[in-house]
């Protein structure tokens, strides 16, 4: 479903992704686990065609990605914060973006998307006086409205709380559940190890473990514990 091969991105001088590779099968949530600055997010937004790989390639579902490609209307995406128009009301947002697709409204998801949100009245509302938990919630239902075989999620429970990160949870187990394949990165790592069926772990743009989450934890390892001995998190030594 995502194929990630010998990936390189820099910008200017600094690499910010180094040759990596990982895969990610039907079904599976994946976390895309690293420090701050590891090369998370320049990840997603090549996979996203967002960005253009400086060496090695990517795609979805079989498809080389680049910049609408045609597969990325099976994508749902949340990356790079809140891209709305202020001054319309959150459902006008959404019509908005799904006119993009250039497919009949309303997108096949629709209800379901609204009901995680759980914006009720608020749809109605402009953008601009949503909180940042309500764009976060908005963003969700315009990464799930069109029924996507792969969601690409970047911090996703940013601003969301406790009863919703849950709920979040639950919905996205479902679609993996389904045959969908899920690709987060998230810090909150108590709530991955909740959510997620594998993890890839890279550190300065570089992997550094790729596995079933079960394999990467072992007897009795939290997550936090198995990231910060992969990570130079966890060796106050490995960035000086």
């Amino acid at each position: 479903m995502i194929l990630v091969d010998s990936l390189s991105k820099r910008y200017g001088r600094h690499t910010a992704v180094d040759r990596l590779s990982f895969t990610i099968e039907p079904g599976q949530v994946c976390a895309l686990l690293g420090p701050n600055g590891a090369g998370k997010t320049s990840t997603m937004r090549v996979l996203v065609g967002l960005s253009t790989p400086d060496e090695g390639r990517v795609s979805i579902l079989g498809e080389p990605i680049s910049l609408g490609a045609a597969v990325l209307r099976r994508v749902g995406v949340l990356i790079d914060g809140p891209a709305f128009v202020p001054h319309l009301s959150g459902l006008a947002n959404l019509r908005l973006l799904w006119s993009a697709t250039r497919r009949a409204w309303p997108p096949p998801a629709l209800d379901d998307a609204l009901s995680l949100a759980g914006l009720g009245t608020a749809l109605d509302r402009k953008v601009r006086k949503y909180s940042m938990g309500m764009q976060q919630r908005l963003m969700l239902a315009q990464a799930l409205m069109r029924a996507p075989d792969v969601l690409v999620l970047d911090e996703p429970a940013n601003g969301l709380d406790p009863a919703e990160v849950r709920a979040l949870r639950g919905h996205l187990t479902g679609l993996a559940e389904r045959g969908a394949t899920v690709l987060l990165s998230s810090h909150q790592l108590a709530e991955v190890q909740q959510a997620a069926t594998h993890a890839v772990v890279i550190d300065r743009g570089r992997l550094v473990a790729a596995s079933p989450l079960a394999d990467l934890l072992g007897a009795g390892r939290s997550l936090e514990d198995a990231f910060l001995s992969l990570t130079e998190n966890g060796d106050p030594d490995a960035a000086r």
